[in-house]
């Protein structure tokens, strides 16, 4: 089945990991075999592997946060230096798409002949990239948006860990600053969405408030299922709901697991049913099917280490087809779920032409 995944850090694992997506998982990981730091050697993702589990579109990041004073998440010194980061992990998509491994999807036409592409052949077709910036300090200024939104860009949340220039994000409190405020009005003018994940509870509805465009949660938990700021209460969960949104059910293991210690909680204490569970959460808050995906964050800073026990590879994002199917959802919820929920979305907010 073709599934949709909203949240992929690919080109920043390509060049902060220095990692080649083209070879196999297993391969990357013998490559990273005496590596020590987190996730190394426990990779789940590359495009072998995507291909495989039939992941034929996905939302792909451009990432580097800035680091503000009083910041607790680090980042680079200047939005300057952010910017030219995110630049180079756009040139990684762009030689990718050159080279006939990925098609960068800009607008509905493309989306539509990607999706009709990728049904006859699926084995051939390049996999299918819609892109997203996580965090907002490589837009140096508000207005400079367009600029990026000319380069591709089509979805942008306001802040990652931390706080950015334009909001505050996990692991902090306060809300949208005065040049958050002017970046939603340059976002509204463009058509870009808005990806709420990451941010701090004040900033979120301010953020809703603020911005009259299209919302969505790219990889985003239940904090009434597992405590935690970096988790969404439901009430923000039916905010996005009620502005018609899709939430992407995220995979680190530590926002599925309550009283789960980064370091030493093993993954054996949670399985991919825990992400079914947040689906059916959101399923259940909605009143319907319309609204639940997947946005798994695979290898978003972490590896195996820190996944559910049943997922070794992004290919096995295959296997919460059955589970919701043990929930009593039927074939046409699944494929809603696994990947019609988000090429509706899309189809709704990418533009025309």
């Amino acid at each position: 089945m073709l599934i949709v995944d909203a949240h992929l850090d690919l080109a920043m694992n390509a060049m902060s990991l220095d990692r080649d997506l083209d070879l196999p998982v297993m391969e990357i990981r013998e490559r990273e075999r005496d590596m020590t730091q987190k996730g190394r050697g426990r990779g789940t993702v590359s495009f072998p592997e995507m291909r495989k589990g039939e992941i034929g579109l996905s939302v792909a990041t451009v990432i580097k946060r800035t680091q503000w004073q009083g910041s607790p998440a680090s980042g680079v010194a200047s939005q300057e230096i952010s910017y030219a980061a995110a630049q180079g992990q756009l040139a990684y998509y762009r030689v990718l798409e050159s080279q006939g491994k990925v098609n960068l999807i800009e607008k509905v036409s493309e989306l539509d002949a990607h999706l009709n592409a990728w049904e006859k052949d699926p084995g051939q077709t390049p996999l299918g990239i819609i892109l997203s910036m996580e965090g907002a300090d490589p837009i140096v200024w508000p207005e400079q948006a367009a600029s990026w939104w000319k380069d591709g860009l089509r979805i942008v949340s306001l802040s990652h860990y931390g706080f950015s220039a334009y909001a505050y994000g996990t692991d902090t409190e306060g809300g949208v600053t005065e040049r958050g405020e002017a970046l939603l009005r340059e976002m509204s003018k463009l058509g870009m969405v808005l990806d709420t994940t990451h941010l701090a509870d004040q900033a979120f509805w301010e953020a809703l408030d603020l911005f009259d465009g299209r919302i969505m949660a790219s990889h985003q938990c239940s904090r009434a299922l597992v405590p935690g700021v970096r988790q969404f209460t439901d009430e923000q969960l039916k905010a996005v709901v009620d502005r018609d949104g899709v939430i992407g059910a995220a995979l680190d293991a530590w926002m599925l697991c309550p009283g789960w210690i980064k370091g030493e909680t093993q993954p054996e204490v949670v399985g991919l049913e825990a992400v079914a569970n947040n689906i059916d959460h959101v399923c259940q808050l909605a009143g319907n099917r319309r609204h639940a995906a997947i946005g798994s964050d695979l290898d978003g800073g972490y590896g195996t280490e820190q996944t559910p026990h049943d997922c070794n590879t992004i290919a096995d994002l295959q296997k919460i087809a059955p589970l919701l199917s043990k929930k009593g959802y039927s074939d046409e919820d699944i494929e809603g779920i696994m990947h019609g929920n988000w090429i509706r979305f899309f189809r709704e907010v990418l533009p025309e032409d």
